[in-house]
């Protein structure tokens, strides 16, 4: 069995997905345009200058198969607010990573996040996944927090693994999510948006 990623619309009651397309890029262009220190500590950046070169990376991959980027939409005014990625995708080795995950300041702390989440591990886990990667800066305890939230295994730090854009050595904090442990973690999850 192989793992069949589509690049599809997902969606929920607080978010749609959109996968990226030339009709999106303007939009995306201008939601991206913001937070300069966020970017800073991501391996590719976005914000000004960078949006030419990240936008034909991510196409690049979406043809190639290797990635499937999302424009993220809040659905309750309708604005493109960040984005995320499927990447990473290995279909023989039934593995992808869920991350490329920026999200505008006024779009953090909310549903929007656990939506997103919620959205791709199902897409993934349904389209024949068996672990599904979650990785961040380890200088970044915020993102780190909130993917152990998720109920994620924590595997430990890789030293050296990613170099960013700015030239910094990236040590990368690495978590997963089996097909075993998504039962609890959907419900988790689940929780979470029935509070909001």
């Amino acid at each position: 069995m192989r793992m069949e990623l589509q690049a599809i619309p997902l969606e929920d009651r607080f978010v749609r997905l959109e996968p990226l397309s030339e009709a999106l890029r303007s939009e995306m262009q201008a939601a991206l345009d913001c937070d300069q220190p966020a970017w800073d500590i991501m391996v590719a950046a976005a914000y000004g200058p960078y949006f030419d070169g990240w936008w034909a990376s991510a196409m690049s991959a979406m043809e190639q198969g290797t990635r499937i980027p999302w424009a993220v939409r809040r659905k309750s005014d309708n604005a493109l607010v960040g984005t995320t990625s499927l990447y990473e995708i290995k279909p023989d080795y039934r593995r992808c990573e869920i991350g490329s995950t920026f999200y505008r300041p006024e779009a953090r702390g909310g549903p929007v996040n656990p939506a997103c989440k919620r959205l791709l591990l199902g897409h993934a886990f349904d389209a024949g996944a068996v672990r599904i990667e979650i990785i961040t800066d380890a200088t970044n305890p915020g993102s780190q927090a909130a993917i152990r939230k998720l109920g994620a295994r924590d595997e430990g730090v890789l030293l050296k693994h990613k170099i960013t854009f700015t030239g910094r050595i990236r040590d990368t904090a690495q978590f997963a999510i089996l097909d075993d442990d998504w039962p609890e973690v959907r419900a988790r999850l689940d929780a979470r948006l029935a509070a909001f």
